[in-house]
């Protein structure tokens, strides 16, 4: 009902920078908060940033300074700019959304999650 496409990922240097895209549709009424997550080998998957309908942001720490989350004006389309990217950022990025659905019903939609590799 609701598909969540992720792009932008990809091998980068540590220091360097990637843009990740979420792009969100389907039978969409609204979207309340949009987040990022990643899971590195071996770990759980862990919050990234976060960003509500209104645009409040949250970050978690260690990304906090490096990494912007935001929205488009459509509020379909979610970013996440990474500066300054470590080999530790190394992981499978997953975006996130709580939708609600044409007709009422509440929703949580997962993307594919898209690889970002930092070398050392």
């Amino acid at each position: 009902q609701v598909q969540l496409v992720e792009s932008g990922g990809g091998l980068v240097q540590a220091g360097g920078s990637l843009r990740l895209s979420c792009a969100a549709s389907g039978r969409i009424f609204s979207i309340n908060v949009m987040g990022w997550y990643r899971q590195a080998p071996g770990k759980q998957r862990e919050l990234v940033a976060t960003i509500t309908s209104g645009g409040t942001t949250n970050c978690e720490e260690s990304v906090k300074g490096r990494f912007t989350i935001a929205r488009d004006n459509a509020k379909t389309t979610m970013y996440l700019q990474m500066n300054s990217l470590k080999p530790e950022d190394t992981a499978v990025y997953y975006c996130n959304a709580h939708v609600r659905l044409i007709g009422g019903e509440n929703v949580q939609v997962w993307g594919q999650g898209t690889l970002v590799t930092v070398s050392a």
